[in-house]
């Protein structure tokens, strides 16, 4: 099968890549030759004929999208609107992978797939409106929404957190944040397996299990040999930034691990591994 990867130079799309190209014919389209927010990106994908595309591009600098919403539903929107209007000219089914900020964070359990979005910042928003593109003008997709993304190489949370530790000798982490990491090759192996299924529909695909970041940042310190970096807890009123993220962005893998048997390992396994493989 010809997978066209859109972002396939990002943090997931690297690791899809290595995961896919084993059986499958792999194609790689990211800036500067593919641009998902112009209108040109319709051609560049369609006259690659993929029998499949996994639109991992995305603009997921949260700050960044709060300081500059229209930004966020230029690349976030409209960009994935185009990509969707590429596999409706070939015929093609779409992984759209979006995020556990669609949701407000006010539900005290973890989100399930039939709960109802409603996102509180750009980001949330933006990444929402390209699932609703998708939904509009394809009826083969899947919807794959995953929370704290980290893989061996990239900007993530466990390298930040090392790399804040070692500079500046003390952290204030918040405490009342609470999502899934998510282990980018454990994702991409669960994104094969469900493409193999043909079930379209919306999944949750995160590692099993939910955190706070305070708890999550505690866990890599130890990890690191850097236990005894002071590690301050702090609430998310008293954390100054540019978005506001969703108190709880917890996902309940319900679907895909009801119908479909796909399941990911608990967090604290592919954390482990990613420091025996990465750090």
């Amino acid at each position: 099968m010809r997978i066209a990867i859109v972002g396939g130079r990002g943090q997931l799309g690297r690791v899809l890549a290595q995961t896919l190209g084993a059986q499958h014919q792999v194609l790689i389209l990211d800036l500067p030759e593919c641009d998902i927010t112009q209108r040109s990106e319709i051609d560049c994908i369609a006259d690659r004929a993929p029998d499949l595309v996994i639109h991992a591009a995305a603009m997921t600098d949260v700050d960044a999208c709060a300081r500059d919403p229209r930004a966020a539903f230029v690349a976030n929107a409209l960009g994935t609107q185009n990509v969707a209007l590429a596999c409706q000219r070939v015929r093609a089914p779409m992984v759209y992978i979006s995020t556990n900020e669609v949701f407000d964070g006010a539900k005290d359990s973890p989100y399930l797939e039939l709960d109802e979005p409603h996102a509180i910042n750009s980001y949330g928003a933006s990444k929402l409106a390209g699932e609703r593109y998708v939904q509009m003008l394809l009826d083969r997709f899947y919807i794959v929404r995953l929370s704290w993304l980290f893989a061996p190489l990239g900007n993530n949370f466990p390298q930040k957190i090392i790399k804040l530790a070692k500079q500046k000798g003390a952290l204030s982490v918040v405490t009342d944040e609470i999502a899934n990491p998510t282990y980018a090759p454990d994702l991409a192996q669960a994104i094969v397996q469900l493409i193999e299924t043909n079930h379209f529909g919306i999944y949750h695909l995160t590692n099993e299990g939910s955190v706070s970041r305070y708890n999550f940042a505690a866990r890599i310190l130890q990890l690191a040999g850097l236990a005894h970096i002071p590690l301050t807890p702090i609430s998310l009123a008293d954390y100054e930034r540019d978005s506001t993220p969703p108190a709880n962005g917890a996902l309940a893998n319900f679907a895909a691990a009801t119908v479909l048997g796909i399941k990911l390992r608990p967090w604290q396994e592919a954390l482990e591994e990613f420091f025996k493989s990465n750090v």
